[in-house]
């Protein structure tokens, strides 16, 4: 019997305390974790059960999200029971209708629109019930900037790096990382893009948060707009940016004396340091985690390196590095 048999049937004993009937349980998906999500079904009702192993994921920081954006009026999945020895979490089931399945060129700007509109309430959480979140500070940005050195470069790509090489790379990560922390910094979700929002009765429920942080204003904004899923034209790009900046204005987020270039430029070095880490963790959960169909988004993340890396001349030479050293290899 594997690990996961055995969990499923911990599982089921554990719902029998909650429904005295039987139930129906459809494994749903993984995500990019060690988390599982089954739909549960009793009397003509669904609920989503997450399943995750405490020792490896634990459950706590997604209960005090669930409740903290509950309360500043976010639709998010209601927390019914939990099972803090097993890692089981029962809620409620908010469908599976995942923005990104219905995004077009027509639909794109308002549906962006509508979701950009609900960050000034998720930059409103900066604690929950267990305390303050953690900061997106110095150490946590070269933590993720370090991914893409081990698990792409090093594990996935297996290049060797000259001095040369790792200087061109330590001075653009010293760029991004000067820029994250210089960001004013509000409550961040750390993976809010097109996949993580969900249509919920024309409104947009948010999901995935338990990684959520106090960090840069920019950061949420630039994880939608520049999705590590799906590319849009820049046009469109450019005015949902602009949309953005003057939300930030409103709910003074940032301090009027901020130009929107000053804020474009958070917001380039910003998405640039996320893609670099994004490159990187898709390696990761390929070679660690077995979930080879993160694969197919590295290109897309690269893609994006090269192109904004080209608007910033302390960026140019990193941005050409990639474009001759590693593109060729994901290539092959």
């Amino acid at each position: 019997m594997t690990l996961s048999d055995t969990r499923f049937i911990l599982l089921r004993k554990w719902l029998s305390q909650y429904f005295k009937t039987e139930v129906e349980i459809e494994l749903i998906c993984g995500d990019a974790s060690f988390r599982r999500y089954f739909r549960v079904k009793h009397l003509a009702k669904s609920y989503i059960v997450s399943d995750s192993p405490i020792e490896l994921v634990p459950i706590q920081p997604f209960i005090d999200m669930a409740i903290s954006y509950q309360n500043v009026g976010l639709v998010v999945p209601e927390i019914i029971a939990q099972d803090n020895v097993s890692g089981f979490v029962l809620q409620s089931d908010l469908g599976d209708e995942q923005l990104i399945n219905q995004l077009n060129l027509q639909t794109v700007k308002p549906l962006y629109t509508q979701a950009l509109e609900l960050l000034p309430q998720i930059a409103q959480v900066k604690a929950t019930a267990s305390g303050e979140l953690p900061l997106y500070d110095r150490q946590f940005v070269e933590r993720e900037l370090a991914i893409f050195s081990e698990w792409l470069l090093g594990t996935h790509l297996k290049l060797t790096l000259s001095d040369h090489d790792k200087q061109i790379i330590s001075h653009a990560f010293s760029v991004l990382i000067e820029n994250a922390i210089a960001q004013p910094h509000v409550g961040m979700h750390r993976d809010y893009h097109s996949r993580n929002i969900l249509l919920v009765d024309k409104q947009l429920g948010v999901i995935d948060f338990q990684d959520a942080v106090i960090g840069p204003v920019t950061y949420d904004a630039v994880s939608l707009l520049r999705d590590c899923y799906i590319k849009w034209p820049k046009d469109i790009v450019d005015e949902l940016k602009q949309s953005h900046f003057r939300l930030c204005q409103q709910h003074q987020f940032i301090d009027e004396s901020v130009s929107f270039e000053q804020y474009e430029s958070w917001f380039d070095l910003m998405g640039l340091q996320r893609h670099i880490k994004a490159a990187g963790i898709f390696a990761r959960l390929h070679h660690r985690d077995a979930k080879p169909g993160y694969l197919k988004d590295i290109p897309l993340t690269l893609t994006y390196i090269v192109e904004v890396s080209a608007l910033y001349p302390q960026l140019e030479e990193f941005g050409l590095w990639v474009k001759e050293r590693v593109i060729p290899l994901i290539s092959k």
